[in-house]
């Protein structure tokens, strides 16, 4: 397992910057934000974190396509699938989601800090925000799992996994906005949504790897 996090972490790196891709992307999202909504300091600062989850979350869905594409142009896939038995193919999909998640997803995490001086939050905000992404994100490369896993034979999938992934990823946008605001409004609770969204991300680590391996093993079917 660590053999193989430590070939999809290279692979992600020598991929043509995978990660400066969703980086960028990030920022683009964020930086439009103001022209939209206008100057109003205030405003930016009340919808900063909303804004920093949903560009994270956009930034997510943008690579998922490459989490299973590479091992089934050079072939690995096959021989993932046809040589595990299935606890053993859950676990290979779990290790290549962590993979995947510090390749190409945590540069988004290190990346907001920044992004949100942009919208004109406070430092508490900022940090929760942070630390919700820290937690949540995991849950979204999880759930994206299982939608590559289902188009990784189809020409043009990505925006299938989009579409398939998407709506699934609304529990962990909700209670990770609800955490971020909850730091920075006295009346909302943080803890809670945060706890909430932490055992979002850790059933989702169990559900996800073994729903994608199925897909998986049924494609190779």
């Amino acid at each position: 397992m660590l053999a193989l996090f430590l070939r999809d972490i290279r692979l992600s790196i020598r991929a043509g910057g995978g990660a400066l891709t969703g980086v960028i992307f990030f920022l683009a999202v964020i930086a439009t934000i103001p022209f939209g909504v206008g100057p109003d300091l205030n405003l930016l600062a009340r919808i900063g974190p909303a804004i920093l989850w949903i560009g994270a979350l956009l930034a997510c869905l943008l690579g998922l396509d490459r989490l299973f594409q590479a091992d089934r142009e050079d072939g690995s896939l096959d021989l993932l699938v046809l040589g595990d038995d299935r606890q053993m193919l859950a676990l290979t999909v779990l290790t290549k989601c962590l993979a995947h998640w510090a390749g190409s997803v945590l540069p988004l995490v290190i990346a907001a800090p920044l992004l949100g001086l942009f919208m004109n939050m406070e430092p508490i905000g900022i940090g929760a925000t942070a630390l919700t992404l820290l937690v949540g994100t995991p849950a979204i490369t999880f759930i994206g799992a299982t939608g590559a896993a289902v188009a990784v034979a189809l020409p043009r999938g990505g925006l299938l996994i989009s579409v398939l992934v998407l709506p699934l990823t609304i529990p962990v946008l909700i209670f990770g906005v609800s955490a971020s605001y909850g730091a920075v409004a006295n009346p909302d609770p943080f803890l809670q949504p945060f706890l909430i969204l932490a055992a979002l991300t850790l059933f989702l680590a169990v559900l996800g790897p073994v729903a994608a391996a199925l897909a998986l093993r049924h494609g190779a079917d």
